[in-house]
């Protein structure tokens, strides 16, 4: 375990910009040459680091968002290849560019920032391995020097500020600088160091302009094509002094940029030109703003002087994100199927930005428990998610620590600090709590790993500890605020918590999954047989409740609504009996609605399974492949690339949501991808960690073929399907050391092995 003793630094006058941290050193001499050389970064704020005139790496935000209140993590870098041609005896400078980030920068919609720190600090220590063995470090401390950077203003919502008047070379290599001032140490008080285990926040993709155009307004506006997140690079050249701005949007209204759903998010970036290319004689100005983000497939661009044409060959789309593993595939014969899995692919990257946000445009763009707790299952089959994950829970348990058990809303929690007032006072709340059993539940089954489950017992315990103090006398949660059906297409814009699912059952329901969660999670790990009965027995206590004051007699269950039906269903707080009866009530109610979507972020992640599960998959697929709004597919008709946060973001009419949250890139209702994997697509887990796997493709929707993939932990595994003459042919690819049952229709299952599979169903299959 590595012990850090370097301070972290700040400028002693405020610079007025994103502030330059310097030290000039020297290689020491007489010990041969440099064999290996390590950094260690991090910051109140996110640091760029310099070594020897070069970018150390091509991370981006470090260190990350945590729970900066208990933790900071610290990134280690190899920089021998900037060290290794470096004579000893020579000068060379290690520098940090610090910005404001999460930890100094504004948060939320309340206006406020600077939650974590009133100041940006720096930290770094360099250690050099010489070929004798000789050892020397390079560590923060107050011999260092502070500069202005040219970066003259950067917000992650609001955009970052570049004058490239500002001499913003000098500093990267030895000498004396101009406008250097001293440096203090910042103490970090009882804030923990740890080591950075979460892939790095990157450049994904780089994305070129599909189309430029004048709209009627005479603005000049750019569309990528896509729906991403990150920030437009570009190069140009103009009298010194010219102000370059690019406005960030998601959509077009009324042929103009689509601006009001960004809130009080500026999302623009301001470059002043130093006059360099005008003549032809130097280079052109090229700017990135690497201390901010923005969610946004189009540009607003004023202040370029060239062409459309000139334009488009001077500026480029950055996507980044946290660079996750792809592990899952999906694909059919259905187009507008595939481009919302396309979408929800899309949109999981662009909200994978160091914590798992809700959406990435703005003045938000936080960790909100109850969109991970619906999205984890598709996120772990699509990605790998295990550490970046496993290091959100150790924020959710940090968060619980501080709050008597409760897992609050969003974390990294900001919002103990600019509180919602709409949400009443933050406790213990159905499905946005309940991510801190269902998280980790998803994590072990996804790769197999108890480690999870032992690092996050507590967690999960605690807060079903503060579930079960919450209970009416009558066994049911519902005391306390509840978001319940959140978002129901049936709710008005202004009030997106008037569900028409009882909240009390929702939360009831959600508790009794919790707690059979945790007590399946006990008698796993062994040692917690205590914990396991009383979780047990908090379940039951759950479950009559429910039985006694939501289940009516004639099979009905409170407020008979879509997603009542879905949850008890799937979340197994019914009997057999009880479950087909409501199984069959779910499926009026669906062709009742036309098969349209009447459920929000409650019953949306799980109601094709309960169709399937009750007999009920042709309804399931009509419900998935409807086009009319509000579903699934409504937005791909519209032209969507990423999932969006309400069903109806935008308007058949081409016109935005007048609800106040209207975005455009919200992953939570592409959960319904879990499904598709399992069911449409064939493949499932059978043990934890897909060390035995079930096939059992079950085709519907006039679907032809479809196939899916994951590369699990024990290895590649493949099914494809199609419809042959009324046969369904599939082909199964197992991994070695893995085991599959193969469960087709109309004949007995069977177990296969390791190998390439084809294998058919001796009876007919409808294909409509």
């Amino acid at each position: 375990m590595t012990t850090w003793t370097a301070p972290f630094i700040a400028a002693d006058t405020d610079l007025g910009s994103a502030p330059i941290l310097r030290r000039e050193f020297t290689l020491d001499d007489g010990h041969g040459a440099v064999t290996a050389a390590t950094l260690d970064v991090s910051a109140l704020g996110v640091v760029e680091a310099w070594l020897g005139g070069q970018r150390v790496s091509d991370h981006l935000l470090e260190p990350g968002w945590t729970s900066y209140e208990w933790r900071i993590r610290v990134v280690s870098h190899d920089v021998t290849p900037q060290l290794v041609d470096t004579t000893p005896g020579q000068p060379a400078v290690l520098a940090l560019v610090i910005g404001n980030g999460w930890a100094a920068g504004r948060l939320a919609w309340g206006g406020g920032g600077g939650w974590y720190t009133n100041e940006r600090a720096g930290f770094a220590e360099l250690r050099i391995s010489f070929a004798d063995g000789h050892e020397q470090h390079v560590a923060t401390d107050t011999d260092w020097q502070a500069l202005p950077s040219a970066i003259t203003a950067d917000q992650l919502y609001d955009g970052q500020d570049v004058d490239a008047r500002i001499d913003d070379t000098s500093w990267k290599h030895p000498g004396a600088p101009q406008g250097t001032t001293g440096v203090h140490p910042v103490d970090i008080g009882e804030r923990e160091l740890v080591a950075d285990t979460v892939p790095p926040v990157r450049p994904l993709a780089e994305i070129a302009p599909v189309d430029i155009w004048t709209s009627p307004s005479g603005a000049t506006l750019v569309d990528f094509g896509v729906n991403l997140v990150g920030w437009i690079r570009v190069t140009a050249s103009g009298p010194s002094g010219t102000v370059l701005t690019l406005q960030h949007a998601e959509v077009l209204e009324h042929d103009e940029l689509g601006t009001r759903p960004l809130r009080t998010a500026k999302a623009a970036d301001h470059f002043i030109l130093s006059g360099s290319g005008v003549d032809g004689t130097d280079e052109p100005d090229t700017f990135e703003p690497r201390f901010t983000f923005h969610g946004f497939r189009y540009a607003q661009v004023s202040g370029f002087s060239g062409t459309h044409d000139e334009l488009r060959g001077a500026i480029t789309a950055v996507q980044v994100g946290s660079d996750l593993v792809r592990t899952g595939t999906f694909g059919s014969s259905h187009e507008l199927l595939n481009t919302f899995h396309d979408n929800v692919v899309r949109g999981m990257q662009g909200n994978f930005l160091s914590v798992p946000t809700d959406c990435p445009q703005r003045d938000e763009r936080l960790g909100w428990t109850g969109d991970i707790a619906a999205f984890a299952p598709t996120a772990s089959y699509l990605f790998d998610t295990r550490t970046f994950l496993a290091d959100w829970l150790r924020d959710v348990w940090l968060e619980q620590q501080h709050a008597d058990g409760v897992i609050p809303f969003v974390v990294p929690d900001v919002l103990k600090y600019s509180p919602a007032e709409d949400f009443g006072k933050p406790d213990a709340t159905a499905i946005w709590s309940d991510a801190g059993v269902w998280v980790p539940w998803t994590l072990y089954q996804a790769y197999g790993d108890t480690a999870v489950l032992e690092e996050q017992f507590e967690s999960m315990a605690a807060h079903l500890r503060r579930v079960r103090d919450h209970l009416s006398p009558e066994d049911l949660w519902d005391t306390v605020f509840q978001f319940g059906d959140w978002l129901d297409p049936d709710a008005p814009p202004e009030a997106p918590a008037d569900a028409k699912a009882d909240k009390g059952v929702v939360a009831t329901i959600c508790a009794y999954r919790s707690a059979t969660m945790a007590a399946d999670a006990a008698e796993l790990l062994g040692g917690h047989e205590a914990e396991a009965a009383e979780f047990r027995e908090l379940a039951t206590r759950l479950q009559a409740g429910f039985r006694t004051h939501y289940l009516q007699d004639d099979g009905r269950i409170l407020s008979d609504a879509t997603t009542v039906y879905t949850l008890a269903i799937v979340f197994g707080i019914l009997s057999e009996q009880e479950q087909a009866a409501a199984g069959d009530r779910l499926a009026e109610l669906v062709e009742a609605s036309g098969y349209r979507i009447s459920t929000g972020f409650a019953g949306t992640p799980f109601i094709t399974d309960a169709l399937t599960q009750t007999g009920h998959l042709d309804d399931a697929y009509r419900l998935l492949l409807q086009t009319e709004c509000p579903s699934w597919l409504y937005p791909v008709t519209m032209g969507a690339t990423t999932v969006w946060e309400r069903w109806d973001s935008m308007l058949p009419d081409g016109t935005i949501n007048p609800g106040e949250m209207t975005s455009f890139n919200h992953y939570a209702l592409g959960a319904v991808a879990d499904w598709m994997h399992r069911v449409v697509g064939g493949l499932s887990a059978l043990e934890p960690g897909y060390a035995s796997v079930l096939i059992a493709p079950q085709p519907g929707g006039g679907l032809a073929w479809a196939s899916t993939s994951l590369d699990s932990v024990h290895g590649h595994i493949a099914v494809r399907w199609e419809l042959v003459d009324g046969e369904l042919l599939v082909r199964a690819e197992v991994p070695e050391g893995v085991s599959a049952v193969v469960r087709l229709p109309g004949a007995p299952d069977q177990r296969v092995g390791a190998g390439t599979h084809d294998l058919r169903a001796p009876a007919a299959v409808p294909t409509a």
